[in-house]
């Protein structure tokens, strides 16, 4: 079986699927790219634990973790089944990598059922979730991921969720994807650079590296996936870049596929 690429995915607003202003197909144009995952692993910014947990359900319920939108929001589902065996492997490869671990029932936020919804449409390959952990490191999530690498080899698609850009105080919802902070580019830029460089040390470094970092990412919550991804490539991925805009004047739309060369 072919060694499948890991993704980071900027997963946007809970309305992704239902406003037409979004870059929603973006998302499916993305996944016809790709090789036809047997099985998904996500890793979503918005299911944050002091250690990694990985769902362990066999039928993942929709969780609407979000307030004050369109009720057609709330009647969407996505009905997935889950990947208990997966999750239990992956918290079984995280212990054998001295990671802690352990593994619950828990369903998909919305951080992994949106844009799984826009690529996955079907809802037909199996998912399992993994938490994130806010109060760690880059350098943790990508060890978290060099853990979990040789998934990759048996047809899991490691995919982490979150926005490359993340500051909803500078966001301005009238304003045109044209309007983009300046700031908001110079990050994006910086960040795409040292991943095609691949350069680990400076991007675990973020934060003291980057331009504008502590603006983009408050707390670093939303950029935490992409380090999963990352330590689950290989070392020498080839980086290929989807970028769909920015919206709301600071959230930068922008998807990373590391694939191997």
């Amino acid at each position: 079986m072919t060694r499948l690429p890991t993704l980071f995915i900027s997963h946007g607003a809970p309305t992704l699927p239902i406003d037409p202003s979004m870059p929603s197909a973006g998302f499916a144009s993305l996944a016809a790219t790709l090789p036809r995952p047997r099985a998904i692993l996500m890793l979503s910014a918005h299911w944050n634990t002091a250690e990694p947990v990985a769902s362990v359900a066999e039928r993942p319920d929709t969780i609407h973790d979000f307030y004050g939108f369109p009720r057609a929001l709330y009647e969407l589902r996505y009905p997935a089944p889950g990947a208990p065996d997966l999750a239990r492997r992956a918290a079984a490869l995280l212990g054998e990598h001295g990671i802690v671990s352990s593994t619950t029932v828990h369903g998909l936020d919305h951080g992994a059922w949106v844009p799984l919804l826009l690529m996955f449409a079907d809802a037909d390959v199996p998912v399992a979730q993994l938490s994130i952990q806010p109060r760690l490191d880059a350098a943790h999530h990508f060890n978290v991921g060099r853990a979990l690498r040789e998934l990759r080899d048996d047809g899991v698609m490691i995919v982490g969720s979150g926005q490359i850009t993340h500051n909803l105080r500078m966001a301005d919802f009238g304003a045109r994807p044209e309007d983009a902070d300046p700031r908001v580019v110079e990050f994006t830029d910086w960040f795409e650079s040292q991943l095609a460089a691949r350069n680990i040390d400076a991007l675990l470094d973020y934060r003291a590296r980057a331009p504008h970092a502590a603006l983009m990412h408050p707390t670093d919550e939303h950029l935490l996936p992409v380090f999963g991804a990352l330590g689950a490539a290989s070392d020498d991925y080839r980086l290929g870049v989807q970028s769909l805009g920015t919206f709301q004047r600071a959230l930068a739309m922008t998807n990373y596929v590391f694939s191997d060369a």
